[in-house]
C-alpha cells in the first residue's frame, strides 16, 4: 500500500501520458487512468494501478465525483483540449490539486501572436511574422515578404471547428515559396474570414528547453536537440539527444526570463530553431503542456511529473536531482514512417532546404538499435506490454489497410 495519495492522469493513448504514469508509478504515487479506449498503450503499464474509461461530457460535470470515489489528491492531464477543459475549473476541487495552468496563462502561450510580442519585449528573437486580416491588402503584402515562409495558425484550438465546418482540413504548418502560392493559401481561407499566421522559414535544428516554473523562479531545467522530426520537414521530434547544460546556458536563462513574464507556473518547453553556424535562436513558442521529447527527460531523470507532484502535492522545496545529458531517445512508429518517406517519397518532403540522405538514414536507423545511449519512447523493458499493445494496434492496422 502506498503512502502517496491517488493521482488521476487524463490521456493513456500517447507515449506522453504513458511517461507521466511511469513517472509517478516508479515513485510509488498510485495512478488512476483515463483512457478514451481500452487499448490505450499507458492502461497497460504495470504503473497504472487502475484505469477507467473517460467519461463524455465536460470533466466539470464528472471528474468531482472520480475524485471523490479515488480519494485523489493531483489531476494531470495530456491533451491542449484537456487542458483548456480543466483551466476552467477550481484550482483545487476539495483536496486534490488540478495540475494544469490556469486559463489565462494558458492562453497566452495557445495565441502563438501573443507569446512572440511577449517574447520579444523581453529580448528573444523572434521570426518576422505577419497575421492577414480581412480588408489588408493581400497583393501588395505578398509581394514586399521574404521567402520562403510557412502558414501556421496563432491558435489552433479557436479555428479547428470552424474550418471543418467549412469543409476545410486545418493544416499544423505549410511551405510557401513564392507570392503567387501565398495568394493560394490566403484564398483557400477567405471563405471563413481567418487565415493562419505567416512566417520568416527559419533553417537550423530543433532545441527545446524545458523548466519547471514554481513562484518565479525555474526548480528543474533540461534541453534536447531534435535529430528527427515527423513529418521530416517539421513536426514532432522523432529521435532526440540531450544537451549539456553548460550549453546554450545564456538562452535558458532568457526561457527563463519568458517564462516569469508569461507568470508562468509549472512546467513549459520553450522551442527554438537553433542556428549553429551564426549562433541565432529564433523563438517557436511555448508548449504548455507535456511535451513530445518527455520521454527522454524522464530516461535522463529531468521528471517533470513528478517535480509537479512532489512540490504540489507533497510540499517538498528540495532540490531536483540534476539530470544526465549523455542519452537519446526515439519514438519508433513516427521514426520508421520518416524513414519510409525518405526512401520512398522523398518528393514530397515540402522543407525547401531539407536535403534527404536515404542511405545514411537508413544506415543510422539500424545502428541506433546497438547504441549503449539509446533509449525508446514507449519500450522498457521493466514495463513491457505498452510496446506490445503498441505493435500489435499497428500489425492490425496494417491488416485492416491490407484488407482494404
Amino acid at each position: 500500500m502506498s503512502d502517496f495519495p491517488v493521482a488521476i492522469v487524463l490521456g493513456l493513448e500517447s507515449a506522453i501520458g504513458l511517461t507521466v504514469v511511469r513517472e509517478l508509478g516508479e515513485r510509488g504515487v498510485p495512478v488512476h487512468g483515463l483512457a478514451r479506449a481500452p487499448a490505450a498503450i499507458g492502461a497497460a503499464s504495470r504503473y497504472c494501478r487502475d484505469w477507467s474509461l473517460r467519461p463524455a461530457g465536460d470533466p466539470a460535470d464528472w471528474l468531482p465525483a472520480l475524485i471523490a470515489r479515488t480519494g485523489a489528491r493531483a489531476v494531470f492531464a495530456i491533451s491542449e483540449g484537456d487542458l483548456l477543459a480543466l483551466s476552467a475549473l477550481p484550482p483545487m476541487i476539495g483536496d486534490c490539486h488540478i495540475l494544469v495552468p490556469r486559463r489565462d496563462r494558458l492562453d497566452s502561450v495557445i495565441d502563438k501572436r501573443r507569446t512572440l510580442d511577449i517574447a520579444q519585449h523581453v529580448g528573444l528573437l523572434v521570426p518576422q511574422t505577419w497575421q492577414p486580416a480581412a480588408g489588408e491588402d493581400f497583393a501588395a503584402r505578398a509581394a514586399a515578404m521574404q521567402y520562403p515562409l510557412v502558414a501556421k495558425w496563432a491558435n489552433p484550438p479557436a479555428v479547428i471547428d470552424r474550418l471543418e465546418q467549412a469543409g476545410l482540413e486545418w493544416i499544423k504548418a505549410a511551405y510557401v515559396h513564392t507570392p503567387r502560392e501565398l495568394l493560394a493559401l490566403l484564398d483557400r481561407y477567405a471563405p471563413v474570414g481567418v487565415w493562419p499566421l505567416i512566417q520568416q522559414y527559419c533553417g537550423g535544428v530543433g532545441l527545446g528547453q524545458m523548466l519547471y516554473m514554481a513562484e518565479g523562479r525555474a526548480t528543474l531545467r533540461f534541453q534536447h536537440r531534435r535529430l528527427h522530426e515527423w513529418p521530416p520537414e517539421g513536426g514532432v521530434s522523432s529521435y532526440c539527444r540531450a544537451e549539456p547544460a553548460h550549453l546554450h546556458d545564456a538562452q535558458m536563462a532568457l526561457s527563463e526570463k519568458l517564462l516569469v513574464a508569461l507568470d508562468w507556473e509549472g512546467p513549459a518547453m520553450v522551442e527554438y530553431r537553433y542556428e549553429p553556424d551564426s549562433g541565432r535562436y529564433w523563438l517557436m513558442e511555448v508548449n504548455g503542456r507535456f511535451w513530445g521529447s518527455l520521454p527522454l527527460a524522464r530516461h535522463c531523470g529531468a521528471t517533470f511529473a513528478w517535480e509537479s507532484y512532489r512540490r504540489v502535492v507533497l510540499g517538498r522545496t528540495d532540490p531536483a536531482p540534476t539530470p544526465r545529458d549523455d542519452l537519446r531517445a526515439r519514438y519508433m512508429v513516427p521514426e520508421t514512417k520518416r524513414l519510409v518517406r525518405l526512401l520512398l517519397a522523398a518528393d514530397r518532403i515540402g522543407d525547401p532546404f531539407f536535403r534527404p540522405r536515404p542511405i545514411a538514414d537508413l544506415i543510422g536507423y539500424l545502428a541506433t538499435f546497438f547504441d549503449p545511449r539509446g533509449r525508446y519512447y514507449v519500450f522498457n523493458a521493466s514495463d513491457p506490454r505498452p510496446f506490445l499493445r503498441d505493435v500489435t494496434q499497428m500489425v492490425r492496422k496494417a491488416l485492416r489497410l491490407e484488407r482494404h
